[in-house]
């Protein structure tokens, strides 16, 4: 009886007494660089954070353009995503555009009352087809 409390007690006390490990990180020295044209037309941090957002809209645009041009292309799909806003309205607005705002509205008015949820799913799906 007293050798499963022994044993407990000293596994407690090598859990306890386990040291974490740390890493180590080699930081190298940096390169000093002669000042160039390239430092002196660096852009600054607005202007970075300008460009980033314009290739962040860039992308969500050419991102839409290849989900509208492949939503033309199969109308099986159109008629498989009519049979779901059916029965499911803001599932079928999940497949048809992901978790957007137009999701979140379409689960509110189904939820307040299934039919405007039902002819909001269908005007967005149909309209854009």
């Amino acid at each position: 009886m007293r050798l499963p409390y022994l044993l407990a007690c000293c596994s407690l006390f090598l859990l306890l007494s386990i040291q974490p490990a740390h890493a180590v990180v080699h930081i190298k020295p940096e390169t000093k660089v002669e000042k160039g044209v390239e430092e002196t037309t660096a852009l600054n941090k607005k202007e970075l954070k300008q460009k980033k957002r314009q290739q962040r809209k860039q992308f969500k645009k050419q991102l839409k353009a290849k989900l509208k041009q492949l939503r033309q292309e199969s109308d099986t799909d159109l008629l498989l995503l009519v049979i779901i806003a059916i029965l499911l309205p803001p599932l079928a607005m999940a497949i048809y555009d992901g978790i957007t705002t137009r999701f979140w509205l379409s689960l509110l008015l189904t939820l307040l009352f299934y039919v405007p949820g039902l002819v909001y799913t269908l005007i967005v799906i149909l309209g854009e087809n």
